[in-house]
Formats: structure tokens, sequence, C-alpha cells
């Protein structure tokens, strides 16, 4: 199973990201260091994760190898909180002197990064790294702007359906084969065993929202030329929002309580036995180990419309950077190959479950592990990225999606009012961008 074989929509997302961006001046001034230490301490920010000790302890491994090979070279890692990480990386593209020399991102930031003229140019030294040679085609652009490189992918990431085997076990039912015959499943669970969400859904889980849009044929935004205009309020679109927004309600997931939910507070719910379905990540599967529902669940791709159909996924993951400002560049590209290099990325699959973006680490890890290969088949059945703008991020942070989704399943505003209301906020942010 190689991820490979996943179609190329990203892949032309991640294209026009390179032609958007490289299109738009720097927003920030000149950052640039003027030397290149060979010695000092590197400071690394990465994320923080649902149960992060199995990452502090890869991380561990991977900087006391590079400290032992480079004399003189001290690291300091510091985790940092994924929802606050748009304002706090953005400060430190801004102010060098409080800024780290590497930095973990998310791959639907790295347009908006290189905008911002806070990540360094590296295609010279990972075009001559001998370990990049094998990276995932799809992986290797989400790092790549125009031609240029401005890290290394860290893991790839994407969601499939976690579901409780006693729970379909005692109903005598199974997991369902289409988008319809999820939401139905879902409902008939709920009124069966009414202490558990048949499907837990989270008004702030856009990720988890997407497939939905995407299998209705609806699309996140649209571009010409280099310019985007949402696609949100579409007919299509509005099909896949009313699809999920239709699980917020007393007969499912109640909207109370479950429309200020996000992602992480969807898995933690069905791994702490609330729930009897989830929509979650690969990287999703270390925390459900560890809650209550270990031994008694599975997973299988999310149902699309048609009967054993996919639904489209967001093709994510995470990408280590090298920070222009860096006075420590050699060492901080050094350190960056350690953090993302094969024996790491394999570790970390062992430790958190993340999804190598080497193909040959990734076919390695699906051998060994079975839970691996609904994702891959995910993945192979085409993932999407949303848009490729520089506004993405800015949209993202400012939580308009969620919003959106927070307005309809609350009775505020219907479906196309909402949406309506969202493409505005969406077009008005792109527009801004350039």
């Amino acid at each position: 199973m190689k991820l490979s074989a996943r179609i190329a929509a990203p892949v032309a997302a991640l294209v026009l990201a390179g032609l958007t961006a490289s299109a738009c001046a720097p927003q920030t001034s000149d950052t640039s260091a003027k030397g290149d230490e060979k010695s000092g301490t590197l400071r690394v920010w990465l994320f923080q994760e649902v149960g992060n000790k199995p990452k502090e302890k890869v991380v561990d491994d991977a900087v006391a190898a590079f400290e032992k090979s480079h004399k003189g070279a001290k690291v300091e890692v510091e985790y940092i909180p994924v929802d606050t990480r748009a304002q706090r990386i953005k400060a430190a593209f801004n102010d060098p002197k409080s800024a780290p020399d590497l930095v973990e991102y998310g791959n639907s930031d790295t347009a908006g990064y290189v905008k911002d003229g806070g990540l360094a140019d590296i295609t010279e030294e990972f075009g001559a790294w001998e370990e990049a040679k094998d990276t995932d085609p799809i992986a290797k652009q989400s790092v790549t702007v125009g031609d240029k490189v401005y890290g290394a992918p860290f893991f790839v990431g994407v969601r499939a359906l976690y579901y409780r085997t006693d729970v379909f076990k005692d109903l005598g039912i199974q997991p369902p084969k289409s988008q319809a015959e999820l939401v139905s499943t879902a409902k008939k669970i709920h009124k069966a065993k009414p202490d558990l969400y048949g499907l837990a859904v989270g008004g702030a889980y856009t990720y988890g929202a997407m497939p939905f849009i995407w299998s209705h044929g609806g699309e996140i935004a649209g571009e010409s030329g280099g310019t985007y205009k949402s696609a949100i309020n579409s007919e299509k679109a509005r099909k896949g929002i009313e699809a999920y927004t239709s699980l917020f309600g007393d007969d499912n997931c109640p909207a109370a309580k479950c429309a200020s939910m996000g992602g992480n507070a969807t898995v933690t719910a069905f791994a702490s036995g609330k729930a009897a379905m989830a929509i979650g990540g690969d990287f999703s599967h270390a925390a459900v180990e560890a809650g209550s529902v270990k031994g008694k669940y599975a997973v299988v791709p999310l149902p699309g419309i048609a009967p054993d159909s996919i639904a489209p996924a967001f093709a994510g993951g995470n990408n280590i950077g090298v920070l222009k400002s860096s006075s420590h560049r050699t060492l901080a590209v050094d350190l960056m190959k350690s953090l993302t290099g094969k024996k790491t990325q394999a570790e970390m699959f062992d430790a958190m479950g993340f999804l190598p973006t080497y193909t040959d680490v990734l076919d390695n890890a699906a051998k060994k592990q079975p839970f691996v290969a609904p994702f891959v088949q995910t993945l192979g059945a085409g993932a999407k990225f949303v848009p490729a703008s520089p506004a993405w991020g800015q949209i993202d942070a400012s939580l308009v999606l969620p919003t959106m989704f927070q307005e309809i399943v609350s009775g505020r505003k219907d479906v196309a009012q909402a949406s309506d209301d969202a493409a505005k906020k969406m077009d008005a942010a792109f527009t801004a961008a350039g």
C-alpha cells in the first residue's frame, strides 16, 4: 500500500499555493539571519498533542543523537498549544530575538508562513539529503511553494471512522457503507443507548465536516488566475453542510453539548466510552488506545454518498521548518533532518500512530500494524486540501467555518444565511491576502 497511489488533487492545490504565495510580497520586515553559528543553543517549538509523553520520548531520543554528533550544540524543545499557534508563530516571525530556530507547522499553514517571510528556503539542502529521495511526492508538495522547499514533512494525517465493535455486536448492526447509512446508524444507536452519542460530532470540528461537503461535490473555495473565491454557499456545499449539521440534535449528539466540540473533544468522547462512533485521525490512535475502549473498537474509511464509496478526506499532516531568522542555519537543518528522518518517523509511528511521509517507511508501518489500512485506503481513494491561499490561516484562526456550523445547529441561522455570511468573511480574507 503506497501513498503515491493518491490522486493528484492535493498536489494541484499545493502547487497553486506556490503560485499564490510566491506572487505576494512578505508582510513582515526582513528577518534574515546575518550569520551561521556552528555551536550554541537551538530552540525548537513542537505541537502539544493529546497524550504528549510518547512524542516527547521520541523527540528526546532524536535530540540526544543530534547533540552527540554535534559537539557544542544544545537543544531546547518547547511544546506549544495548537490552538494558539497562529498568533505565536506570526509574532516569532516579527521578533527574531524571541523566535525558535525550528518550528513544527501544519501543512495548511505553508503558503501563509512563506508569504509572511518566516521560513528559510532549504531547497538545496533538501535536494542533497539522501533520505529525502524517498519522500512521498504529495508530502513533498506540502513543504513546497513555487519551486522552493521550506521544510521537511514530519507526518501525514488523514481521518477515518472509529466505531465500537462491542456496541455494534450488541445491536446486531454492521459498519455503515454510505453516508445516509452513517446518519441513520448514529441515530439508531443513540435511540437504543441514550447514554451514548451515536456519532460524536463537533461544531468546531472543521476537518470532520469537510468530507460531508466534498462528498456532495461541494468545495470550500474555487480558484481562477491565482485568485480565490468562496464556494461554501454553493448548492452542493450546502447539501453537505445539511448532512453534517443533521447529526446535531437530541437524536444523536445534542447541540447544547456538541456545538462547541472540536476534533480533540470528539476523539476524547469516543476514547472515554461516551460515543459509539467518531471521525478520528491515524494520529488519534494512541489516545484511543489509552482510553476505556481499548480492545473494543475498529476503524473503517468514512463512507461517501454512494454505497461502498469513501468520502474525500482532508490531506493533513505537519512539517518542520527552519526559521529564516535562525543564526544557526546549518545546525538547524541538521536537527530538522534528525527530527524528520526515517528513524524518527518510524519511531513516531510506533509511539503516536503518525503516518510516515517516506513511501518505504509507510509500507513497513502498514505491514506491522493493521490499523493503518483504512487510513491508507482513504488516502488512495482521493484526499483533498484546503484552499491553498495565504488567507486560509486567517480564515482558520478566525473560526469562520466553526461559526457557520454553530449558527446552524443552534438554530440562530438557516444553512443558506449562515453559508452566505461565511462566504462573505472568506472572500474578504482572500481579497486582503491578495
